[in-house]
């Protein structure tokens, strides 16, 4: 039993690297409340975009500006951002960018308070998941990860995947905009800020050390490209979704993304033993569940087909009483000509 003690004590652990963590917190307590607000902004724009059609256009993306809620949320939204990027200052990026999940619970009970929609059992065990995978995750990762030097050759090989992830996610929203799904917008939203969150990593390191060139700008040029799109992706996905349901695929997919260049690319989970490893593994699957789970099962998943099937009913119902009126106006005038008939007789 003893024999595993050794890979704990290999690991070289710095208690500065815990510093970020309270600060993720805070990014992620103004993220929930941000999403929120948005998520009322978003739905208070009007129903005026193309018939059959979830995404916004033009004209409600211009109108987001003149709702005080959605401005609002953007701020808080913004100053999570800032508490982000303090924390990826202090921490490896596959400590922090986890605890975004904390966001999940909190924008879960905001919604259900404001909707007056409780979560069912389903909601709750899928958030159960999602925010324990992480939750598992980030306790491991907190004592075995490890502030790894950046090379020029990483910055590249960043820069070039998230190229290509740009073409792929903006193309295929031009070409099928009006038939996506909340969850293609949650996906490519999350994926992006993954992204994001690598990006701002390696400008603050290169800024903090002195150690700007080209590469570190043309960095800088992808990220702000990335959030953009990655903020309209979100908004759609507000549009077409529930606030927790969003906030779910961002807090999960965004740190699995993050966490996989992390590890993959930046080498932050060099120090960590095997086991350690297979529990990332573990715990990713676990939230990504949980996700799933909870865009199945959502409360207001169900809420278009049962006002689908009110909906129904009440028609049936006008229709077989309009049908009975028809009837019984058709028999009184028949009464009323044989009454007439007999008269004339």
């Amino acid at each position: 039993m003893l024999g595993d003690l050794p890979d704990l004590t290999q690991v070289h652990f710095e208690p500065s690297q815990l510093i970020g963590i309270p600060f993720a917190l805070v990014g992620a307590v103004l993220m929930s409340i941000g999403a929120q607000l948005q998520h009322r902004g978003v739905g208070k724009v009007g129903s005026d975009g193309d018939e059959g059609s979830s995404s916004l256009n033009f004209k409600q993306l211009l109108g987001l500006f003149r709702r005080p809620s959605w401005l609002t949320g953007t701020l808080l939204l913004g100053g999570a951002i800032l508490f982000q990027l303090i924390s990826l200052g202090f921490s490896p990026l596959i400590v922090v960018q986890p605890i975004g999940a904390v966001a999940l619970v909190m924008t879960a009970i905001l919604n259900s308070r404001v909707s007056k929609t409780s979560l069912n059992k389903e909601s709750v065990i899928a958030i159960a998941l999602s925010v324990g995978g992480i939750g598992i995750f980030v306790s491991i990762a907190a004592f075995t990860a490890v502030n790894a030097p950046m090379t020029s050759g990483d910055l590249a090989e960043i820069l070039i995947i998230l190229i290509v992830v740009l073409a792929v996610f903006g193309a295929l929203y031009l070409i099928f905009r009006k038939h996506l799904s909340a969850l293609y917008y949650i996906v490519g939203a999350g994926v992006l800020y993954g992204f994001v969150a690598t990006l701002a990593k390696v400008v603050i390191t290169s800024i903090t050390h002195g150690a700007t060139d080209w590469l570190t700008w043309a960095c800088l040029a992808a990220l702000l490209a990335a959030t953009i799109l990655g903020a309209l992706f979100v908004q759609n996905a507000y549009s077409s979704g529930p606030p927790d349901l969003v906030i779910a695929g961002l807090t999960v997919i965004d740190p699995i993304v993050a966490v996989t260049i992390g590890i993959v690319i930046l080498d932050e989970a060099s120090q960590a033993p095997p086991w350690a490893i297979v529990a990332y593994i573990v715990a990713g699957v676990l939230a990504v569940i949980g996700v799933f789970l909870l865009a199945k099962y959502h409360p207001d998943a169900s809420e278009p087909l049962a006002e689908a099937g009110a909906e129904a009913k009440a028609g049936f119902q006008g229709a077989k009483a309009e049908s009975k009126a028809k009837v019984n106006a058709a028999a009184h005038g028949a009464k009323e000509a044989i009454k007439k008939a007999k008269s004339v007789n």
